[in-house]
């Protein structure tokens, strides 16, 4: 197995006397992309800082290749090998070209390779027509392009990017995000970015790393986060608002009964009858139907809808049997069932939907 290309042990920050970042073991493969997720002040930007060695007061220690990155001319020589892109582009009031050239005049690269490496990153983006446009005449998506392209002008083996497309536009953002990852795979550089977005880390990252207040919640594959968090937390940030707690009262073959609110919930496991779960179902996997639905699903439950939300392609519908639960339903499916407030519906999901949070032997 390959040495990381980054590897975090024992990183801690603090501010103001509290603790604001708090990672006892992270590493990075090459060429993976990843994603720090969570809310604001969750210690996403504190962590993409401290890896580019521009944290004060530090604790712990981060290695390159297997090599500790000593503070000072340690930092310095790291920061060569990566990029760090903010939220806010943050362009020099000059051209494009300029723009783009600044990191490799700061490498003291001559003025041939610094075309060369200006060119190359342009044409990457797509944006060599603007080479001569000042930055203050670009556009949001054409200004975030500069940008990613000042960047990848120096070819960093390691890029950093902090919130790179919040401030986007849903089509600028969505062939950015399209264009990056072709570049970055292509490439095969080390890519970390930070975003509250949870669609964004799904769509590009090959890894998610959940951060809540400046600790990792839950560390893993696009598919494992989503379907099966680690505590209430990341369910809930990563959309999964089926929530419920209740009882196990039997278990045989594989399967359990949970006793919640009434009624009972069959889920893929084991556990003693007494047992006090916290167990969630992602809205993807409960399936809405006007009628009995001919499913093989071991679940089903018969509630009236309360709330329909907007969600762009989608609708989140709430349906109260009892619990309440949530389900994603696309626009075409709202239609042709006639779904809306006060109609009464069958949810029906799997067993092995139910992914059991947290399990407590009462006795």
């Amino acid at each position: 197995m390959s040495r990381p290309v980054l590897e975090i042990r024992k990183l801690a920050v603090t501010r103001n006397g509290m603790p604001a970042l708090d990672v006892p073991d992270l590493s990075f493969a090459g060429g993976e992309i990843c994603a720090l997720i969570g809310p604001n002040g969750a210690g996403k930007t504190t962590l993409l800082l401290s890896l580019m060695g521009l944290v004060k007061g530090a604790a712990g220690e981060v290695l390159y290749r297997g090599e500790r990155v000593e503070p000072g001319r340690g930092a310095a020589a790291l920061r060569r090998r990566m990029s760090l892109v903010f939220q806010e582009p943050l362009l020099f009031s000059a051209s494009v070209y300029s723009n783009i050239a600044s990191g490799l005049r700061l490498r003291g690269m001559a003025r041939g390779q610094v075309r060369e490496g200006v060119e190359r990153a342009m044409d990457l983006l797509g944006i060599a027509h603007l080479a001569r446009r000042r930055a203050q005449a670009l556009s949001g998506g054409e200004a975030q392009r500069v940008n990613l392209a000042r960047a990848l002008a120096v070819e960093p083996e390691v890029l950093l990017m902090d919130e790179p497309f919040s401030s986007l536009d849903a089509p600028s953002r969505e062939t950015l995000i399209a264009d990056l990852e072709r570049i970055i795979r292509r490439r095969g550089i080390t890519a970390l970015f930070a975003t509250h977005d949870r669609g964004e880390a799904i769509r590009l990252a090959d890894r998610i790393v959940v951060m809540n207040r400046g600790v990792v919640a839950q560390d893993g594959d696009p598919n494992t986060i989503t379907q099966y968090p680690a505590d209430e937390f990341v369910a809930s940030f990563m959309g999964t608002e089926t929530i419920l707690a209740g009882t196990v009262t039997a278990s045989s073959g594989g399967v359990m009964t949970i006793s919640v609110d009434g009624g009972a919930v069959e889920a893929a496991g084991t556990a003693d009858a007494g047992t006090a779960v916290t167990f969630c179902v992602h809205p993807e996997n409960i399936v809405l139907s006007d009628g009995v639905p001919g499913t093989s699903a071991r679940n089903l439950f018969r509630g009236r809808v309360e709330r329909v939300v907007p969600m762009g392609l989608f609708r989140k519908v709430y349906v109260r049997c009892g619990f309440m639960l949530v389900a994603y339903v696309t626009g075409q499916s709202i239609e042709s069932m006639g779904i809306r407030e006060g109609k009464e519906i069958t949810a029906s999901f799997k067993a092995t939907a139910v992914h059991v949070i947290k399990a407590v032997d009462k006795k």
